[in-house]
């Protein structure tokens, strides 16, 4: 029985990590020391950011796994480079099969909702561009927590025993998650020791293979034969057939920065949107949690998302229309129908179609790393909800995800359930810069309120000037569904009047999770100095040497 009460009855501070040599921020301390091991080994920022990443694996599993995907953006030399390390839906995937079962909606737990895993792609491939230390260097740290176990810290436990209501005693192709994930048959406590030593095999097949085995290997063979044998349409074909993607960041310009982001099938355009509409406002003489900054940025994110579930999905299957979404003048229309004093009853798209889908809440890793030559990488990957699907292989240590339950099973949608068609992807990192130099890695995860943090957080820093640390401590709101707004309890209750009497209808939510978690460096051009912060609401760390 541990000594202590984990709770965090007082308010806690702390300052920004600072350093010349390099910075790394995430959601676990154990994964950020993993990270800093490479940046003292000679490795660069790259070479931290997986090293990082393939920790939370082990040390997060509640938010991300090896059956997950990701998303990258490396500064490098002058240039944003970005990665969607995505994976599609099956060849055998059949959305009328579903709405003839009677579904509405794609089924969230499950085979249905598996689509082919991206994640360990994204690491080979950021590797093989950027990496300078051998693969199975950087994947070493991240053997060694599977095999040799690592204490889980509170927030994360939390997460755990959530999941462990959702599958104990489920039966069927649940049974595997008990197995792997419930040592002893129920989540670890805080303080606990996990150990995967199934997870560790594995992770060492991905370094010493380069991830081939994951994809066209053992593991692969793995992942088809228990989806065939319980029901999953995953098969053989489907994981050769998978390739991560280089694509070009998007961007919009606000108060004189470029602030960019992945491009679809993910959200980030959301936050895109979003911030063209603020641009027209001087959002930077307000009160940042007053009434009238609250509402704007709301109304401006309420308008953003109407658009991305009306056009976003595929561009390899659909046409999005990016361009004119991001057109100056189609954000002036938009910003138009923004009310300085009252909220609107609804926000439709602007191009036509209506929309009527929306994405769920999810669990997801958020890292950045910084090096001393100018390298910094914002990466994200994710299983989704929790432990993804709930499906795990046995003998391996795999959650696979349930990234399926991002399409929509509307005929004719953007986004609408097809053989390797992928998803609308809530997960986005996020980059700034300003006259072709890169200034900070950022991102916040959890859902919907991952474009919502992106604002917020851009807006603390660029228009109230401040420090990342600071702007990851700032309170938060967030727009849920058609007309509701969340609010965290430190956002002044003057400020939730206010906004009740202007029209929204604004709840107090007391439960820091659904506020998202973040991290962003800040890299300062005169100096050289890297300026990190990370998170107050997860077990976060940011650190710099």
């Amino acid at each position: 029985m541990s000594l202590f009460d984990y709770s965090q009855p007082h308010p806690s501070r702390r300052s920004p990590s600072m350093g010349r040599r390099g910075a790394v921020a995430s959601s676990r301390p154990l994964a950020v020391e993993a990270g800093i091991a490479m940046l003292r080994d000679g490795g660069n920022a790259v070479d931290a950011a997986i090293a990082v990443a393939a920790a939370l694996v082990v040390l997060e599993p509640t938010s991300c796994g090896l059956g997950g995907d990701a998303f990258a953006l490396v500064w490098e030399e002058g240039h944003l480079y970005g990665l969607n390390a995505s994976g599609a839906a099956p060849a055998l995937a059949d959305a009328e099969a579903l709405r003839r079962d009677g579904h509405k909606e794609m089924p969230k737990l499950g085979w249905p909702s598996v689509t082919v895993p991206g994640v360990v792609s994204g690491w080979a491939a950021l590797h093989r561009r950027f990496g300078s230390l051998p693969f199975t260097e950087v994947l070493a740290p991240a053997i060694h927590y599977a095999r040799e176990g690592a204490p889980v810290p509170p927030v994360i436990a939390g997460y755990w025993k959530a999941a462990e209501r959702r599958f104990k005693g489920m039966g069927g192709v649940f049974e595997e998650f008990e197995e792997a994930f419930l040592p002893g048959g129920r989540a670890p406590m805080p303080g606990e020791i996990f150990r995967c030593e199934p997870m560790a095999a594995t992770l060492e097949s991905i370094a010493f293979t380069y991830g081939q085995s994951f994809y066209r290997g053992s593991i692969a063979e793995a992942i088809a034969e228990h989806s065939e044998r319980t029901g999953g349409l995953i098969r053989l074909d489907d994981l050769q057939r998978h390739e991560p993607e280089w694509v070009e960041p998007i961007s919009v310009r606000y108060r004189g920065f470029d602030i960019h982001e992945i491009p679809p099938n993910g959200q980030g355009i959301v936050a895109l949107i979003a911030l063209g509409i603020l641009e027209g406002f001087d959002v930077r003489s307000l009160d940042q949690l007053g009434p009238e900054s609250v509402h704007l940025m709301a109304e401006a994110l309420r308008l953003a998302f109407a658009d991305a579930h009306a056009y976003v999905g595929d561009p390899r299957f659909s046409e999005v229309p990016v361009r004119e979404l991001l057109a100056p003048g189609y954000i002036a229309r938009r910003r138009a129908l923004i009310s300085r004093d009252r909220a609107m009853p609804a926000a439709e798209p602007g191009l036509g179609r209506p929309g009527s889908w929306a994405p769920h809440d999810g669990d997801t890793v958020y890292l950045a790393a910084a090096d001393s030559a100018g390298m910094m990488v914002s990466f994200i990957q994710s299983n989704y909800m929790g432990f993804g699907s709930g499906v795990v292989v046995p003998g391996t240590g795999i959650a696979l995800q349930n990234r399926g339950a991002g399409f929509s099973l509307e005929p004719g949608s953007p986004n609408e359930l097809a053989p390797f068609r992928r998803p609308f992807h809530t997960i986005i990192p996020g980059f700034i810069t300003k006259d072709g130099v890169g200034l900070a890695a950022f991102g916040v995860m959890g859902g919907d309120m991952q474009p919502q943090g992106h604002v917020q957080v851009v807006s603390a820093v660029l228009d109230h000037a401040q420090n990342p640390q600071a702007a990851m401590d700032c309170p938060r709101f967030r727009v849920a569904g058609a007309d509701r707004l969340l609010v965290e309890p430190t956002v002044p209750e003057t400020t939730v009047d206010a906004l009740r009497r202007m029209g929204h209808s604004v709840l107090v939510e007391g439960e820091p999770a659904g506020f998202g978690g973040g991290q962003m460096i800040w890299r300062d051009p005169a100096t050289g100095v890297l300026i990190a912060g990370s998170e107050p609401r997860k077990d976060g760390y940011a650190a710099a040497i």
